[in-house]
């Protein structure tokens, strides 16, 4: 067992320790220790949060876009490990072709493998939906590493979906959450369109899908479709943020402008790591185009800590509001006994020193100790 010693552990005021026992929180607590340690390990007063959880990573890489050299590898562990991610979501994107829901789920497998939990979704941007099995239903009841499903809307590079179809998406996506007890929800990647939520709100309107189904995310991409976005979370919905999306809608204005609908519970953030940004002229043709890194989201907390807010609610869209959207917060996403050991230590300026996931050390005082197989 590791014992963590001299910490300043967040929301638990007077415990300065934690004990971990295989991949689980087994102790919180002050004073001396009644239990027979392995190693003991002395935080000098860095500050401890749960780990990251990233709902939204292209880790069989994005992009593609602009030709078969526009695609952009696969990510590494220490990539994850770096930003303090400890659970990963990943996805696909435009491109369902030369890349395939078989391989998301190899990665995902490989990835948990090497340290961090990493869960997948079927689909991508296209309609059909890619899937494994044949069915998005039978991908999730039957995949473990399978908890939802993508799709694009609101965008020059979707498949001009109906509400229909879209309803029909969310209807076995749900189904499937139901009986295999994982989360069951869509994914949507809002983009720069004209139609904003207009399918959204027509496929809620005339169906019967409770509003937490789908999930759109990029909504913080420009001033219109985020106002549309928070009406969303105001009617009970989550919504996903991208890190550094916005120059003009910066991570603290989106986080203040949702401080001040009431609605914080029910926005998350995610870096779209690893996924492809594009920018194209008014013809649809591509000029600019590469990828995102998944760094962004301690940036993130320490920029909205420097501008007032406190830590514990700064870390919340990126730990245990996703956890609860995720329906696995029975485990992640709280500094909590019995949860998994996924910390993250933090030095007196926010910067990350030590990585915990699965009750492993991946990083120790700044080094990285584990690096995947072939990095």
């Amino acid at each position: 067992m590791i014992l963590i010693t001299n910490a300043k552990i967040l929301g638990k005021k007077n415990k300065d320790r934690i004990l971990i026992g295989n991949d689980r929180i087994v102790d919180i607590f002050s004073g001396k220790s009644p239990y027979k340690v392995d190693e003991v390990f002395d935080a000098c007063g860095k500050t401890v949060i749960p780990g990251l959880i990233d709902q939204h990573i292209h880790i069989t890489g994005g992009g593609g876009e602009g030709g078969f050299h526009t695609r952009v590898p696969e990510i590494g562990l220490s990539k994850l490990v770096e930003a303090g991610i400890t659970t990963a979501v990943g996805l696909l994107g435009t491109d369902s072709e030369t890349r395939s829901v078989e391989n998301l789920v190899a990665k995902s497998i490989a990835l948990t493998n090497e340290g961090i939990k990493t869960y997948s979704l079927t689909g991508s941007y296209a309609y059909p939906s890619p899937t494994i099995t044949g069915s998005i239903k039978k991908d999730i009841i039957f995949i473990n590493q399978l908890i939802g499903v993508k799709i694009a809307i609101n965008d020059h590079r979707d498949s001009s979906l109906s509400y229909k179809e879209l309803q029909r998406i969310g209807s076995e996506a749900r189904i499937a959450g139901m009986i295999s007890g994982k989360s069951g929800h869509v994914t949507i990647h809002m983009g720069d369109g004209k139609f904003y939520f207009e399918q959204i709100n027509d496929a809620l309107k005339y169906s019967n899908l409770p509003i937490t189904t789908f999930r759109p995310t990029h909504v913080n991409r420009n001033k219109e479709l985020y106002g549309e976005a928070i009406k969303f979370a105001t009617n009970g919905g989550y919504i996903d943020l991208t890190t550094s999306m916005s120059k003009d809608l910066t991570d603290i204005k989106s986080y203040k402008k949702a401080k001040e609908s009431n609605v914080l519970d029910k926005i998350t953030f995610s870096s779209d790591g690893f996924g492809s940004w594009s920018n194209y002229d008014d013809k649809g043709n591509l000029i600019e185009i590469g990828y995102s890194p998944v760094n962004t989201g301690l940036k993130a907390i320490k920029e909205l800590v420097k501008s007032g807010e406190k830590l514990e609610d700064a870390i919340k869209p990126f730990t245990s509001n996703v956890a609860k959207a995720l329906k696995l917060d029975k485990e992640i996403g709280y500094l909590k006994k019995g949860y998994i050991a996924n910390l993250l230590l933090l030095d007196e300026n926010l910067d990350l020193d030590t990585v915990i996931s699965n009750g492993k050390f991946m990083m120790k005082d700044k080094n990285m100790l584990v690096k995947g197989i072939y990095e």
